[in-house]
């Protein structure tokens, strides 16, 4: 699954030890676009999760993940693992009068100093 979001909040980070040794994950909410702004959890485990924790609350993201279910107990529970991320670069901000013809650049324009070209 691959989809693009903007981050909604960074959870904090959860660490523990299982039988094969210690582990790290990071969880980020992203918001997705559309008609209905939903919300999904993603987990970044291992080193993604270092990745994960410098995002920052509204950059925008494409995000690879598998979608995986499982059942403990009778009840099944579903997790979003993130296998790559990438930071969508932002467009650069248009300048407010961008139709404004820009400043001549004239060393003479702010100059005490008098102009030797004056007609008379």
């Amino acid at each position: 699954m691959e989809f693009e979001g903007t981050v909604l909040k960074v959870l904090p980070v959860v660490k523990g030890t299982s039988q094969r040794g210690e582990w790290i994950k990071q969880e980020v909410v992203f918001e997705l676009p559309g008609e209905f702004n939903r919300k999904l959890c993603v987990g970044f485990w291992g080193d993604r999760a270092h990745d994960a924790g410098m995002l920052r609350e509204g950059e925008k993201v494409s995000v690879s993940a598998n979608v995986e279910s499982r059942e403990y107990n009778g009840r099944w529970f579903t997790e979003v693992r993130a296998w790559k991320m990438t930071r969508v670069t932002a467009q650069p901000p248009v300048p407010e009068h961008a139709d404004m013809p820009a400043f001549a650049d004239d060393d003479n324009v702010y100059s005490n100093a008098p102009a030797d070209d004056l007609p008379f």
